[in-house]
Order: C-alpha cells, then structure tokens, then sequence
C-alpha cells in the first residue's frame, strides 16, 4: 500500500518526531509508514486521517496485486 504521509507532513512542516507523538507510536513507526515497510492499523490510518483533516483514502493509496 502506498501513501503520501511524508509529502503531507513536510509540506505542513512536521518533523517525524512530532508526528508520532501525537499518533502514540515511536518516530520508527512513522519512518516504516512512509517508506512502505509498514501498513498502519486501521486505527492508526483513522488518526492520522483525522489528524490531517483528511479521508484516510486520500493518505493510504490501496493497490491490488496484479496476479
């Protein structure tokens, strides 16, 4: 799953650690997010949504597999 959780963050000028304390988790979680090592649990994916008054659709890009 893609997202555009780093484009978001730096265009609102957060820093990694600053996002993850307001979402409860560690500044790692952020970076694994927004290099797609990581798939948010969906209340993860519902917080950061609301915290950047946005759809979570618009965040997290779903992309099936081509098989």
């Amino acid at each position: 799953m893609k997202n555009k959780l780093e484009e978001l963050r730096k265009e609102r000028g957060i820093k990694q650690e600053e996002l993850a304390e307001a979402m409860e988790v560690s500044r790692q979680t952020i970076g694994s997010l927004e290099n797609g090592r990581y798939n948010p649990s969906i209340l993860l994916a519902f917080k950061l949504a609301r915290y950047f008054e946005m759809s979570i659709e618009d965040i997290f890009i779903y992309e099936e597999d081509s098989e």
